[in-house]
This record gives C-alpha cells, structure tokens and sequence, in this order.
C-alpha cells in the first residue's frame, strides 16, 4: 500500500486472488490519475490553481473597502473592522474538518462542485447585506465554502503527480493561498474608490461564475478509491456481474466509519508532533500575513499620505517576495527530491531543507519592515521588507504544506485540513491584536515582537530534519485513522 500512495504500484498488485476485485489494469493504466496524459493534468490542475486563487482573493480585496462599510452601518469600532475581514478567515477553521475527510468518502469532484456553489451563494449574500450582522454572517458562511480548494487542492496534486515533481505543483498550487489575498486589496482598493465596496463581492461572484462553469465541464475525479469505484461500478452494468467490487472497497458507509473520518483532521493534529508543530509554524506566518493585511493600507495612507487606490499598490512588494519564494522554493526543492531519489534516500524530510534556508527571511523582513515605518524612511523600505517577509512566508507555507502531505500520503486531504484549520484560526485572531499592540509599542518594537516569536519558530525544520523520521515512525505517535 506505501508503494501505491506514492505512485509506484508494484506489478502483484494488479493480479488480486479474488477475481471479483476491481483494480487498475495494469501499472500503465491511463484511467490511473498518475497515468492521465500531461494535457489532461495540466487541464485539472490549472483550474484548481484558479479555484484556489478566486477563494482567497475574496479574504482581502474588501479591505481596502471596510472604511467605507463602517460609514454606511454607522461603526466606529476599529475591531469590528478588523473582524468583519478576518471572519472570513475564521469560516477557514471550521470548513475543513468536513469537506477533507468528505472527499475522502466521496472524492474531490463532489466537494469542490458543492462547495464552489455554496460560496457563490454567500458571496452574491455579502454584496447584498443590509447591516454589520448580516454582512459578518455572510463572510464567515463564504469563508467556510471557500475553503474547499485550499483544504483538498494539495490531495487532488497528490493524486496525479509523482514525488519527484510534486514540490514545484504544489508551490503553484500554493500561489492562490498566498497572491489571491496580495492581489485582492490592489484591486480591491481601485473598484472600492471607484465603484463602492458592495462591487467587490459582485466582482468576485462573477469570477467564480465563470470559474465554476469551467470546473464542472473539466473536472475530473482524481482519488483513486473514487476511481476504481466508478470503474468497478461501470463493469458490473457492462458483464452483468453485481459481485465486482473495487479492491480499496471499505464496504458500506457506517456511522462508525464517517464518524471515523470526520476525526481523522483532529487526530492527526492532536496526536502527531509533526503535524501540530509544523501547521503551529504555517499559523504564526498566516497570521502574521493577515496582520500585515489589516494594517498595511492604513499605515501608508496615515504615515505616507497614499489614497485608498494607491494603499493598495503598497501589496506588491508582498506579491512580488512571494514570486520569487515561489519559484525558488519549487525549483530547489524538485531538485532535491530527483537527486534524493536517485541516490535511494529520499524522505519526507527532504522537503524541509528549502524551509531551513528560507524561514529566516521572515524575521529579517519583520524587523526591516517594522523599523523603517517607525522611521518614516522613504515609503520603498518598508515594502522592500514586506518583499522579505513574504519570500520567507512563501517558502515556509509550502515546504510545509509538501512535507505534511508526503509524511501521510493516503490522509493527504485531512492533514492539509488540520494544517488549513489551525493557520486559519491564528489568521482570523491575531489581526484583532494589530491595532491595539500597535498603538502600545508602535510600528518597530511591535513587528519586533513579531519577529522574534518568528525567530523561536525557526528552529522548527532543524528539529525535524533530525528527528522527523523517528517521530513518524514511532510506535507512540502512530494513530489509527
């Protein structure tokens, strides 16, 4: 079974005794997701690249809106604008603790369909709000659909892709997570001057209208239990034989059983040192992100005079670090795994030696970003250290997110919901603390505190990649999922 999750499915595995059983045909199969024509890959993971950027996009591009919001409802609390932003972020928490072990029942397809609908709906909801409440409800409703493509978009890569290219797919596939919500307040800030705040919900409607139109022509089922169930279920129709059944057949849904799969998130993040600590990692740098989110535009538009169309402008810096962390962390990191697998000594711990350089840029840019607001220096160097901040982020989310899902293959959609539900929950809170531990220690020494949290959480990758191995596979971490 190790040898099918990662894709090398040994020849006896297509010879099952019981000639009842269905399987793939033969380790060439191409109705096998890993031997889907490059095209067909390509098709599925491009539109789940533009599913998971429309979903986060939706968590920042109102920002640069909420003043205008607070005006129209007649609010003057400072945290209920923080809050109706990252309410969004915390319908992130709850979301993934049933749709991942859901697509681990009935497959990605059904989740993502279902899901895209739902946050259509709530979307079009938001834009219509009549009051603070509604609008609040709204967003956490949106937030929790939204989710879907961030929690099992990492299984659906899984499913297809080979470990030894898998870390440069999944870096893409990380973009939405990362540029959606740094794109979102540069457009964001231009319809909302423009157009007024209620057209940014209108606008991310019709995007994922139009996304979702494409999604249900495209998409195919990826996980491979679902496969094999549809191909068993298509030869019992065709030979008449009711007795077919697929070989990753579990048998009928009990209670027992879907109540066993909607734990598995929780399991895994609670009983597994690995798990917590490295969503622990990803939540500090989510949350510190959405912290910068919250505050970015209301520091260059107080301290450097910018208007709420070229506040938003401010983000690029953050968009361009997070290309370059990108492209860096995908090509180094598929670098290893190919001379790693050559040499026989591939392991999940490989995907963190990227982490290790990278992690460091984070407190840098922290401290850089910080500090130079507190100055008043020339409004380049504080976005130069936003640039920093992010090339470090970007690097940290997605060696995470590969190491997590290499180190529990088959649970590739439950553990990325555990990472997804605990870096949502820091990323909808700690905005909330921004303006108060702003207005207390200011500009440097309180993105000094940041960094230094960040500083301690850097020894992290270095822990593992000495004794990741040994935890995983310890008989006292080891769970029944």
């Amino acid at each position: 079974m190790a040898d099918v999750e990662k894709g090398v499915i040994p020849q006896e595995a297509f010879k099952p005794q019981d000639p009842n059983l269905v399987d793939f045909d033969d380790p060439d199969d191409q109705e096998n997701p890993f031997n889907w024509p490059t095209w067909k890959k390509g098709r599925q993971l491009i539109l789940m690249s533009f599913n998971t950027f429309i979903t986060p996009l939706a968590s920042s591009m109102f920002t640069p809106g909420v003043s205008d919001v607070m005006k129209e409802f007649g609010s003057r609390s400072s945290i209920i604008g923080s809050f109706v932003v990252s309410v969004y972020i915390l319908g992130y928490c709850f979301g993934p603790f049933l749709i991942a072990p859901l697509s681990e029942i009935y497959g990605r397809v059904p989740l993502y369909h279902t899901c895209n609908l739902l946050f259509l709906i709530f979307t079009i909801a938001c834009a219509v709000a009549q009051s603070m409440p509604q609008l609040i409800v709204f967003r956490l409703l949106a937030g929790m659909a939204g989710v879907c493509p961030l929690t099992i978009g990492s299984g659906t890569v899984a499913d297809m892709v080979p470990k030894e290219k898998r870390a440069g797919i999944m870096a893409i596939w990380a973009m939405g997570p990362i540029l959606g919500p740094v794109v979102g307040p540069v457009a964001g800030g231009f319809l909302a001057e423009a157009e007024g705040w209620r057209w940014v919900f209108w606008v991310i409607a019709i995007a994922t209208g139009v996304m979702m139109i494409l999604t249900i022509i495209w998409y195919r089922e990826s996980y491979s239990p679902i496969v094999l169930e549809h191909k068993a279920a298509r030869l019992r129709k065709e030979t008449g034989n009711p007795d077919l059944r697929s070989i990753r057949d579990t048998g009928k849904l009990s209670t027992r059983l879907f109540l066993t799969a909607l734990a598995r998130p929780l399991k895994l993040l609670f009983t597994s040192p690995i798990v917590f600590m490295m969503a622990l990692f990803a939540a500090v740098t989510y949350g510190y992100m959405y912290l910068m989110f919250t505050t970015i535009t209301s520091i260059f538009e107080d301290e450097y005079g910018f208007g709420p169309g070229i506040a938003g402008l401010a983000y690029l810096g953050f968009g361009v670090g997070c290309l370059i962390g990108l492209t860096a962390t995908g090509r180094v990191a598929n670098h290893i795994a190919k001379n790693h697998t050559k040499k026989g000594c591939f392991a999940p711990e490989s995907r963190l030696l990227p982490m290790m350089v990278g992690c460091w840029f984070m407190p840098i840019g922290l401290f850089w970003y910080g500090w130079s607001a507190e100055a008043h220096t020339h409004w380049i160097v504080p976005i130069l250290g936003t640039g920093l901040f992010a090339l470090g982020l970007m690097t940290v989310f997605t060696s995470v997110s590969t190491y997590l899902v290499d180190s529990y293959l088959r649970y590739a959609a439950s553990v990325t919901a555990a990472n997804t539900a605990l870096r949502s929950l820091v990323g909808a809170l700690l905005p909330l603390a921004g303006p108060s531990m702003y207005d207390a220690l200011g500009l440097g020494w309180g993105n000094s505190l940041l960094a230094f949290i960040a500083l301690a959480m850097c020894a992290v990758p270095f822990v593992f990649w000495k004794f990741g191995s040994q935890i995983r596979t310890s008989p006292r971490f080891q769970v029944n999922l």
